[in-house]
């Protein structure tokens, strides 16, 4: 819009007023072309992108892979956050640290079937489970036609009896009822703020794992400082059980935690967050974080620790696993913005005053271009200005 406009104003300028008499043609055609470079639009061109670059740039140094300029200028309007907690707010290596079996099973048989299936799953859960019965050299038999269920947990076969380990919402689903005594171990687990898994094979009951993962060191303050910058609302959403999910939040200082979340139920978190606050950053690490990523304003990955699913949806990661330098990201991603508006206003007033100086003759070519490449030289140093932001 802004080029043609000019072009079409240059041609006016140089043919109306001969015609009309109030200036020789010699002096519009001066006229127009001081105006050409007046309005030449090489700062306001030049001001978004190369503040996006320093932006981008600056970021990677951090530690932080933005993927594009969109990406970093939608950082900057984030007004609410939403984090998973295993692997983002937790270290993602969670232990086990109860063992409930059922009155006829030894703690033994229950590591041994609860890690055969286990060892070929990715959830993090499931790995402390394997580690457990490493430590404990209980001898894991191997397990076939494993099948992971997406946010409920694992099922296979394991010494041709079938097998399946995970949340009370699995076995749920399945029809399964629980005993009485299974039901008093989970829930009590739980409410002490341990995950469990639930283990069953064939037509019975095995016992309970619980498991604990502890939050990651300096998050309370993470929030904080995510709080100073102008973040409204933080909240949390995990799959865990209600109770587990609350004592991991009171313990970093979240808003609000969102519990028993499926992957569909991420998704519907962030819109609700959406809805309230127009611009949401969403930050995981799972697969079962992908959808969730995808529907927010912003998705941020956990780098290091990410799945490659993760690190694909998302449009901003975190290398190295560190949670700290999200602060920096969206303080980095504001003073972008900020750098932009800046560089526009610049840009457009140059460009007013040039206009009126040069069509009125108070300004020639030579005094036009000084000032044309004196904005533009401005406006860039105004960008690499975020070439030193520290947060």
């Amino acid at each position: 819009v802004f080029v043609p406009a000019v072009l079409a104003a240059d041609a006016l300028l140089i043919v109306v007023p001969p015609l009309l008499g109030f200036w020789q043609c010699s002096a519009a055609f001066y006229r127009g072309m001081a105006l050409l470079v007046a309005a030449s639009p090489c700062a306001l061109a030049l001001g978004t992108p190369a503040a996006v670059l320093a932006g981008v740039a600056q970021a990677a140094r951090r530690g932080v892979v933005v993927k594009g300029g969109a990406h970093l200028e939608r950082l900057g309007t984030v007004e609410a956050l939403a984090l998973d907690k295993t692997g983002t707010l937790t270290t993602g290596r969670p232990e086990v640290t109860a063992l409930a079996p059922a009155p006829d099973v030894t703690v033994e048989e229950l590591l041994r079937v609860a890690a055969a299936v286990e060892r070929q799953s990715q959830h993090p859960l499931a790995a402390a489970g394997v580690r457990r019965a490493e430590a404990a050299r209980v001898p894991v038999a191997a397990a076939t036609d494993v099948e992971s269920v997406t946010g409920r947990g694992i099922r296979g076969r394991v010494e041709g009896a079938h097998v399946t380990v995970g949340s009370a919402r699995l076995f749920d689903e399945d029809g399964l009822q629980m005993p009485a005594s299974i039901r008093e171990a989970a829930d009590g687990l739980q409410t002490a703020g341990h995950s469990v898994m639930l283990v069953h094979r064939d037509d019975r009951w095995l016992g309970v794992i619980g498991l604990a993962d502890r939050p990651r060191d300096g998050v309370r303050d993470v929030l904080a400082r995510l709080r100073q910058i102008g973040i409204a609302r933080i909240v949390m959403l995990t799959g865990d059980h209600q109770a587990v999910g609350e004592a991991v939040g009171r313990e970093v200082g979240v808003d609000a935690v969102f519990a028993d979340l499926l992957p569909e139920g991420k998704v519907r978190s962030i819109r609700t967050l959406l809805e309230a606050h127009g611009h949401v950053a969403m930050v995981g690490d799972g697969v079962n974080d992908a959808p969730a990523l995808a529907q927010a304003t912003v998705g941020i990955a956990m780098g290091a620790a990410g799945t490659a699913t993760a690190l694909e949806t998302a449009d901003v990661a975190l290398m190295a696993d560190d949670l700290s330098r999200l602060p920096f990201a969206i303080g980095l991603a504001r003073q972008a913005r900020r750098v932009i508006r800046q560089n526009l206003c610049v840009s457009l007033a140059v460009i007013a005053l040039l206009v009126v100086a040069t069509t009125t003759g108070a300004f020639g070519i030579g005094l036009a271009v000084i000032a044309h490449e004196g904005s533009t030289l401005v406006v860039m140093a105004n960008a690499l200005r975020l070439l030193a932001f520290e947060g």
